[in-house]
């Protein structure tokens, strides 16, 4: 096909969208479903029906061809680890006994079983569970859903195409089960899972399948030999298959690098790749490969992480290079949809100029069919929309709200002994010990408690108009003092205030410092029913007041005990938020550093001897391919630093991460100084402790014994356990007991047992050291 051509077949097409509704209908489904308000049959009525209003909006807006496969009622990984039949022996009575409940008993766990483990979709924050995996794991096809999606949106008389995780990448994903030795790899088992692959891409081809999506973003990080044989070998296999669609093999968030001559070797009839600029370098190693001759290209050209509007221009430049390249060019954004929000035109309290800088799912699947459209007929058809693209991105680069020249000149003037603490750890160690007077094993818990529908009653009624500042603010001090009142009778050492006061870690922060603009509506989801409205940070970052320090400062008030001032730390707050583009990631970070800095002093003069800044996203932030990471950990190491190292040597700086792989940024969180350091192991079974010691980390840690994103409550004795291993990893005097993450999300009854028992556990083990 000539690039001409080529042009004028492209299509529109998206690998997936926002699963949770307009108005959140799936959670607020799912969780009545768990409470039991709303029967199984319910739950799939509200599921089928936003899965048919997604496929007709798409249709609508002129996409060509809608994915199916996408939507999930927890997370797709589950879904494929369900798929191919790969249920944990502990899981299965509950999946035999009733699928549904089966199926959140894997996500969730219940009281007698123990969830699968739950970490992120590589650099995001989304959250996906990781199978588990062992040499005796039977596969077996299971495409029912599948199916069942595909025959539903094809019934609407649209073009489907299914997305499935890709064999190679679900390996790659997976974890050796319980039991199973440690240096077992799972991908060993690619020859017992392919013909599984197999007879699921029959099936969706017998329910009229034309092609199928195999994701494989896995294959864009740093990949071994014996990997990238595995992919060959996996996609020779499946192509050279007879009963089956067209294949399309997709890759995101970064550049395929040396997998790309494989693919593009391999008999699949497409590839999708990502073009935006994290992973600008795919056009020319794809030109270098001679192009896709043959085979249909999706050009991932429109931003799908990101919410400002995409540069047409830019990118149909982008789309007109690769004509050429592919037998046929279709048009995409980079990734899923379900990273972005659901649309800008629910937004009433953004600024109108501000709301044309920015396209949510709804603004981003407009851009790739006037791209599609730009593409096949030239741009004299897309004119206006050019036009009007143009406006609205000079309109965003001339604005005073992007710049303040006095927080440029102060992240200017950063030396590099402002980023250092003024004694080393031993000599501040010692200091504190003598200032806190802490128990061996200290206990506490990492910040938030269970906020209850009277306190989010009362915060919608404050919005709402309906009670005054002064009726909401008894409201929160009313949950500070149950809150401290609490933790005092059940013996933890170390308090928190319990963040009633706060609706999101860094939406919190976010709406008190200038540069940053809150939505309304911009829900995205992190995991299962857990959605998060991430800000947006559109300028300069500076706090015009204190933002912590009146609560902290009244907790402290009601207890002798000392009281930890709860921040979320510089790359959260950076990971958490849609970043601006328009400048380096470590400028925007030495930004928020600064003004969380004069929140650390304040909280300190204020009489706060304990400090923890949270940077959960730490490791989720890293890059995804080595050759990069330096740099990345350079900024955001010192960031960190800098927010932290202004305070006396006797005032104990905490940090906290959760819900990823941290083998690989052990050095990294060295490099950060904090004093104590809280991390998720339960469901790993302390496999962070031993990580630490591997490293030789030699400050205090609190690897978590209590799984909170599961509703089971962990006994005494399972807590003591846990403690047990952690003390082989870390010196009594070095070791913390606490949850894995913070309790916002859970119901006051669980969060009171577990943390008594948390608190009987410390004890005994305790006694057990004496």
């Amino acid at each position: 096909m000539t690039p001409k051509s080529a042009a004028a077949a492209a299509r529109s097409t998206v690998y997936g969208y926002p699963r949770q509704g307009q108005d959140r209908e799936l959670k607020k489904a799912i969780e009545g479903y768990w409470k039991g308000r709303v029967t199984a049959d319910a739950l799939r009525a509200t599921a089928a029906d936003l899965r048919r209003v997604n496929w007709q909006a798409l249709a609508e807006a002129g996409i060509d061809e809608v994915p199916t496969g996408d939507f999930s009622a927890y997370d797709h990984v589950l879904d494929t680890t369900v798929m191919v039949g790969a249920i944990p022996q502990r899981h299965r009575a509950a999946v035999e006994a009733d699928a549904l409940d089966g199926y959140f008993a894997m996500a969730r766990g219940t009281q007698d079983i123990a969830p699968l483990e739950m970490t992120k979709w590589f650099d995001t924050n989304y959250h996906y569970l990781v199978p588990e995996l062992g040499p005796g794991t039977v596969f077996s096809a299971d495409s029912t859903k599948q199916v069942a999606e595909l025959k539903e949106a094809l019934a609407l008389g649209l073009a489907a195409r299914p997305v499935l995780v890709g064999p190679v990448t679900y390996l790659l994903l997976a974890k050796p089960a319980p039991g199973v030795p440690a240096d077992f790899d799972p991908l060993t088992l690619l020859d017992r899972l392919l013909p599984v692959y197999a007879e699921v891409l029959a099936d969706l081809r017998a329910a009229g399948a034309e092609w199928v999506q195999l994701d494989e973003p896995a294959l864009v990080q740093d990949r071994t030999p014996a990997e990238l044989n595995a992919a060959e070998r996996a996609y020779r296999d499946l192509g050279a298959l007879t009963d089956r669609p067209k294949l399309l093999v997709a890759s995101y968030f970064d550049r395929l690098g040396e997998a790309l001559p494989v693919l593009a070797k391999a008999p699949v009839e497409g590839l999708a790749l990502d073009f935006t600029e994290a992973a600008a370098a795919n056009l020319d190693a794809l030109a270098a490969v001679g192009g896709l001759p043959g085979k249909r290209l999706v050009a991932g050209v429109v931003n799908g992480r990101n919410i400002w509007v995409d540069d047409l221009s830019k990118s149909l430049a982008t789309l007109g290079t690769l004509l050429g390249l592919a037998d046929r060019i279709d048009v995409a954004a980079s990734c899923s949809l379900l990273h972005v929000p659901l649309d800008t035109g629910a937004e009433r309290d953004i600024e109108p100029q501000i709301l044309r800088w920015l396209a949510f799912a709804r603004q981003k699947t407009a851009e790739i069919v006037t791209l599609t459209r730009g593409l096949a007929r030239g741009t004299d058809a897309i004119a206006a929309e050019l036009a009007a693209n143009r406006a609205d991105l000079a309109s965003r680069t001339g604005s005073p709200i992007t710049r303040d020249p006095a927080v440029r000149a102060r992240a200017e003037a950063v030396t590099d002994a402002d980023t250092r603490r003024s004694q080393p750890y031993p000599e501040r160690a010692a200091a504190q010990r003598a200032h806190l007077g802490l128990p061996l094993l200290p206990t506490t818990t990492i910040g938030s408690f269970p906020q209850t529908g009277e306190l989010r009653t009362a915060r919608a009624d404050l919005r709402a108009g309906r009670i005054d500042t002064a009726g909401y603010e008894e409201r929160v001090k009313a949950e500070i003092q149950e809150v401290v009142s609490f933790q005092e009778k059940t013996g933890l050492d170390v308090l928190v205030h319990g963040e009633p006061e706060r609706n999101d870690m860094v939406q919190y922060f976010a709406e008190q410092l200038t540069g940053y603009l809150a939505t309304q509506h911009g829900w995205v989801q992190s995991y299962g029913t857990r959605y998060v409205r991430p800000p947006i940070l559109v300028g300069d970052i500076s706090r015009p007041e204190p933002m912590t320090v009146r609560w902290t400062t009244y907790a402290q008030s009601l207890s002798d005990r000392p009281v930890k001032g709860m921040l979320t730390g510089p790359v959260t707050m950076l990971a958490w938020s849609f970043v601006r583009d328009d400048q380096p990631l470590g400028d925007t970070a030495r930004q928020v550093a600064l003004a969380l800095r004069d929140e650390v002093n304040d909280l300190e003069q204020a009489g706060t001897s304990v400090i923890q800044v949270d940077e959960p996203a730490l490791r989720e932030t890293l890059p995804l391919r080595a050759a990069d990471r330096a740099a990345y950990l350079a900024w955001a190491t010192e960031a960190f630093r800098l927010t932290t190292a202004g305070v006396r040597p006797d005032t104990q700086v905490h940090t906290h991460m959760c819900y990823a792989e941290f083998g690989d940024i052990v050095r990294a969180i060295d490099d950060l100084d904090a004093d104590v350091i809280s991390l998720e192991a339960a469901r790993s079974h302390m496999q962070v402790a031993r990580e630490l010691a591997a490293h030789g980390y030699p400050r205090e840690a609190g690897p978590g014994v209590y799984d909170i994103h599961s509703p089971r409550v962990p006994s005494a004795e399972e807590a003591a356990e846990l403690l047990r291993t952690g003390l082989k990893a870390i010196p009594a005097e070095r070791l913390w007991v606490n949850p894995d993450c913070g309790l916002k999300t859970r119901a006051w009854p669980e969060t009171r047992a577990s943390l008594e028992n948390l608190v009987t556990a410390a004890r005994t083990v305790r006694g057990e050291l004496r």
